[in-house]
């Protein structure tokens, strides 16, 4: 995902496969007709070289790639790079200017360093799902890659940030590759907020609370008369004074706990219960409608068929349309933000084994035909 966010944005990206299994992704979630319907969101925009590391010739051609290569992703275990003849060492010596990201479960070093790492495991070490479920329910962890997501985010952010010191002649790495060790346990740590920091001062430890807040109160998803939910937040004081005016409870706001939403967390059960009551008389047109009018925060809760519908998204075009060769017109994320002078495109969808295996040795690093053939024949690439 890391990748793909970087080519949205015109990175020219090698994707390097296994030339027989391919990337796991292919054969994860759901298919149509054979098709695997993430692999054409995940590998967009990216071109696909079906190639052998783990033999001594396969290796030949990705050093021959570093060579003229900015950035090298990577999400092997810690070592193997090294056990195939790969590791920064080596490609430094070829490319001293290479940026290598290298994304594990636990980082490149510690007591854990060896482990598969997934992240699931993310969300279990980091405290996510240990506060995440009903107070008297299990720990509950979500249902999609949300750990895998935010060290996407972090790793394609790491690579610029790795970028741009290599262009600073003010920066320690101006002119130089460096190694990025991202372990997909810290990112999801990093964006919980304070409790590290709570723990170490007040040695507390965060109960799972439901859809409720330790910081403020009314927090919740609340059911409208005709059956939907919505959702509401008053993390500003001045938004949780117009709820309780909206829902006829304004003599709250005089209480001396009303004054903080953290004191106000304390009353939530007072507090959910005339909202509540409000909400579940009304349905949930009317619902959101005298939200508006009270500029007060509210959000149906969607599922993503009501987010296809939904006409915020739609003006923001952020399930976008893209032609697919074998699908053809396909809905999927359109690209992650929106920049007036260097806008993202999609140009094409996620495409099979070794599609681009043969341009790649042709035309980008000047391999004869023969020496293709030999490759395809020895089983080092697959050509699509």
């Amino acid at each position: 995902m890391a990748a793909t966010m970087l080519a949205d944005f015109g990175a020219e990206v090698i994707k390097i496969e296994h030339p027989e299994k391919g990337d796991p992704v292919r054969q994860h979630g759901y298919q149509k007709d054979g098709i695997p319907l993430w692999w054409t969101m995940l590998a967009r925009n990216k071109k696909t070289l079906a190639l052998h590391l783990g033999k001594a010739d396969g290796a030949e051609i990705l050093k021959k790639l570093v060579a003229q290569s900015d950035v090298l992703i990577e999400n092997f275990r810690p070592g193997t790079l090294e056990r195939w003849g790969l590791g920064p060492e080596v490609l430094h010596a070829i490319n001293p200017k290479l940026i290598i990201a290298r994304v594990t479960g636990f980082g490149q070093f510690g007591p854990y360093s060896g482990r598969a790492g997934f992240g699931t495991l993310a969300e279990s070490m980091s405290g996510f799902a240990a506060m995440t479920g009903e107070p008297d329910g299990p720990p509950t962890l979500p249902p999609f890659g949300l750990a895998d997501g935010i060290s996407a985010l972090a790793t394609s952010q790491a690579i610029m940030i790795a970028l741009a010191a290599q262009k600073n002649p003010e920066s320690e790495g101006f002119g130089k590759g460096q190694v990025i060790d991202l372990a997909i346990i810290e990112p999801i740590l990093a964006v919980i907020g304070p409790q590290p920091t709570v723990y170490d001062q007040l040695g507390i430890v965060p109960p799972r609370t439901g859809n409720r807040s330790v910081n403020n109160a009314p927090r919740n998803t609340y059911k409208t008369k005709d059956g939907k939910w919505v959702a509401i937040s008053t993390s500003a004081q001045s938004i949780a004074e117009r709820v309780m005016h909206l829902v006829g409870h304004p003599e709250v706001i005089d209480e001396p706990w009303f004054k903080a939403g953290s004191t106000r967390a304390a009353y939530a059960d007072l507090l959910d219960g005339y909202v509540g009551d409000w909400i579940a008389q009304r349905t949930t047109e009317v619902v959101m409608v005298e939200f508006e009018k009270a500029e007060a925060a509210v959000a149906q809760i969607y599922d993503v068929a009501d987010i296809f519908k939904d006409e915020q998204f739609n003006a923001l075009d952020t399930i976008t349309t893209v032609q697919d060769p074998d699908l053809g017109p396909l809905r999927m994320q359109n690209v992650l933000y929106r920049m007036s002078e260097t806008p993202g495109h999609i140009n094409w969808t996620g495409r099979k084994i070794g599609a681009d295996t043969h341009e790649i040795l042709a035309d980008t690093l000047g391999l004869s035909e023969s020496e293709i053939e030999q490759l395809s024949e020895s089983g080092i690439v697959k050509q699509g």
